[in-house]
């Protein structure tokens, strides 16, 4: 590959001047194992104090026996700070307490009435930049290529293309218009080998959708 780009599996793929890894950013999808946790390829996480379990980190309430899962797509970029707060962190909020007595008594949670029931899944796209410190709620679903601004906090959905920012987030412009959103999805750069994405950085990178579009497979 060009200039040794690191493969997908490399879980520390930054080498610093003097040949030594860079701890603190992870190819996440090596550097994960957890069964509600999907990571796509060359997606990266950054921490200025590296976190021995980086999906612990990342998503502190995603549980092995959680029912909800988080899945985030390839070359996305999430920045230090950043949180998951998926689905198992809720409390019942629809009546009069939302203390969650059901978890200090030892007996079995299911079912009981203190209890809220399974939560939506976290999904976010491909080629999405979360800001340092955002803070993704349970159920949120980012469309490819969006970015969401340092310290937001996002839920529902958010459309492709879309800059996000503030609390709760709000859209402050879209990346681009409605017919060039059309034709970069369909283009779809992130599902091309590597090789070809390297070849045509300065395209991806650039802002000419047409010229992007005159490559595409």
């Amino acid at each position: 590959m060009p200039h040794d780009f690191p493969p997908a599996d490399a879980v520390h793929p930054v080498r610093l001047p003097d040949g030594t890894a860079h701890k603190g950013t992870v190819f996440l999808r090596a550097a994960v194992d957890h069964p509600r946790m999907t990571v796509g390829a060359y997606t990266y996480a950054s921490a200025h104090e590296p976190p021995e379990d980086w999906a612990a980190h990342l998503a502190p309430y995603l549980y092995d026996f959680s029912p909800e899962t988080l899945s985030i797509g390839k070359f996305c970029q999430i920045a230090d700070g950043v949180r998951f707060i998926t689905a198992s962190a809720n409390h019942r909020y629809d009546g009069i307490s939302s203390f969650p007595f059901a978890i200090f008594d030892g007996g079995a949670a299911d079912g009981r009435p203190s209890m809220p029931g399974p939560g939506p899944d976290t999904v976010v796209g491909h080629d999405c930049w979360i800001g340092q410190g955002a803070r993704i709620l349970p159920g949120a679903r980012l469309g490819h290529g969006v970015i969401v601004g340092a310290g937001a906090v996002v839920s529902g959905a958010v459309p492709d293309f879309a800059i996000v920012a503030g609390n709760p987030a709000q859209i402050v412009r879209m990346r681009f218009d409605p017919d060039a959103i059309r034709t970069l999805l369909g283009i779809a750069w992130w599902d091309w080998p590597i090789e070809k994405i390297l070849s045509h950085e300065a395209l991806i990178c650039g802002d000419d959708v047409e010229a992007l579009a005159a490559v595409a497979p």
